[in-house]
C-alpha cells in the first residue's frame, strides 16, 4: 500500500509540474508583453504603407495555437499590424522572397528570407525596418516562432 501512495504521488505531483511548466511557457509572454501600439500610431505609419495584405487563421501551417488575423501595412519605414496573433514566445517577423504556409516550405527558404525583428505584442505591432532594407526585394511577410520552430502566419503583399 505504501509503495503504490508513493507512485501515486510521484505521478500526480509530476504530472501537476508539467501541466504548471506548459501554461507557464503559454502565460509569460502575455503577462511580460508590452503595451500594443495605439490605432493612431498603427494609423500614422498605415498612411505612407507601400503594400497591404492580410494575416488569416485558415493558412496550412496555422492550428488552434498558432495563427494570426488582420491587416498587415508594409512601408519604406516599418511594418504595423492591425489584429491578433495568438500569444507565443520569441515571435519573429521575417521578409520572404516567396509565399510560404507551413514549417517546411518556411524552412527550405530561410536562407533567402529576411529577419526584420521581434514581435512583442500580440494585439497590434509595429516593426521599424532599417533603411537598408527594401521591402519592393520581397513578396510576403511571415511571422515565425525561433524558439519552437513553429510557423505562425503569412502574408502576400504583391
Amino acid at each position: 500500500m505504501k509503495a503504490r501512495l508513493i507512485v501515486l504521488l510521484l505521478v500526480t505531483h509530476v504530472g501537476v509540474g508539467l501541466l504548471g511548466f506548459g501554461l507557464g511557457i503559454y502565460a509569460l509572454p502575455i503577462l511580460t508583453a508590452p503595451a500594443s501600439p495605439t490605432k493612431a500610431e498603427l494609423e500614422r505609419v498605415a498612411s505612407s504603407l507601400v503594400y497591404q495584405a492580410e494575416f488569416v487563421r485558415e493558412l496550412k501551417g496555422s492550428d488552434t495555437f498558432h495563427w494570426g488575423e488582420g491587416t498587415v501595412s508594409i512601408s519604406v519605414q516599418a511594418i504595423s499590424f492591425e489584429g491578433e496573433l495568438a500569444p507565443g514566445p520569441d515571435y519573429k517577423l521575417y521578409l520572404s522572397p516567396a509565399f510560404v504556409e507551413t514549417e517546411a516550405e518556411f524552412e527550405a527558404l530561410k536562407g533567402q528570407m529576411l529577419r526584420i525583428g521581434d514581435i512583442r505584442t500580440f494585439q497590434n505591432f509595429i516593426v521599424p525596418l532599417d533603411s537598408q532594407v527594401n521591402p519592393f526585394d520581397y513578396t510576403s511577410v511571415i511571422v515565425w516562432c525561433e524558439s519552437f520552430g513553429e510557423f505562425i502566419t503569412a502574408a502576400k503583399y504583391r
